[in-house]
């Protein structure tokens, strides 16, 4: 099997070494390839976005090394996550991938900022292509053990291959050891978000023509902030208790709920009377 690592901090990230070391050399025992196409820049926050690939011809792209993983190809792309995907599947860099990891980011994905997240982006741009995929983040305090959330990956990573097809995981690692690590559970998407307020005090709307906007965050931030609020079985709150959180999430799909195909129906049946159509 063919494996693609990318991620959205960028091709130089030491998360993104991390990840590649520990599943190339799992790789090599278990006979797989791994290669890894990632931003040549720092592209957080992109989500699924590919840019203006209209006004494109051709990417800009760089051969890079990974310190301790000479097995694993890897380069940068002058591209977005999502887009580095794209390209690997279509042919860019030699056989497609059949599996796409992405990570590990700096900074967890739970909450609401799973829909803005880059790394899972990446993921969920190949369960569109066909490809089932693991997003990867672990918290961004306590110095960064990487080692903890690159272990955590290389065990689910049986259990994926063996999942259904366009099985898409969600995992977001605590910023602790492997010992501490307590375990890992079954995540729900919370409703934490990055912003939890915009503007100041008495200020309901800008008066001037020009100024600024003041942000206040909110739980879901890289550092992950406070989940006092959250249900013992959402994904902040799993991760601030020290067991790892895992979701299996999905991307664009078609409302099914008999509501919005009620919505849908009265909406064309006016559309109708509107053109006589």
């Amino acid at each position: 099997m063919r494996i693609l690592i990318t991620n959205d901090d960028g091709v130089r990230a030491p998360g993104i070494e991390a990840l590649a070391i520990a599943v190339g050399k799992w790789a090599q025992e278990a006979g797989h390839e791994v290669f890894v196409v990632a931003p040549l820049e720092n592209m957080s926050g992109a989500s699924a976005a590919v840019g203006d690939v209209y006004s494109m011809e051709e990417l800009a792209y760089e051969r890079h090394e990974i310190a301790g993983a000479p097995m694993v190809e890897a380069y940068g792309l002058a591209a977005a996550p999502a887009l580095c995907v794209i390209t690997a599947v279509r042919g860019g860099f030699g056989p497609p991938p059949e599996l796409v990891l992405s990570g590990i980011n700096l900074g967890v994905n739970v909450g609401r900022s799973v829909l803005h997240s880059g790394t899972v982006g990446a993921v969920l741009t190949a369960a569109q292509l066909g490809l089932s995929g693991l997003a990867v983040s672990l918290q961004a305090t306590n110095g960064y053990p990487f080692a903890t959330a690159a272990d955590a990956a290389v065990a689910l990573l049986p259990a994926l291959l063996g999942a259904p097809g366009l099985s898409t995981w969600n995992l977001n690692v605590p910023a602790v050891s492997p010992a501490e690590l307590k375990g890992i559970r079954s995540g729900r998407i919370s409703t934490a978000g990055i912003i939890k307020d915009a503007g100041l005090p008495g200020h309901p709307s800008p008066s001037e023509g020009r100024g600024s906007i003041s942000l206040r965050l909110g739980s879901a931030v890289p550092s992950l902030g406070d989940t006092s609020d959250e249900a013992a079985d959402d994904d902040g709150a799993i991760v601030a208790s020290g067991y790892a959180s895992l979701t299996a999430v999905r991307g664009v799909a078609e409302n099914l709920d008999a509501g919005a195909q009620k919505a849908v129906e009265e909406a064309m049946t006016h559309f109708s009377v509107l053109f006589g159509a």
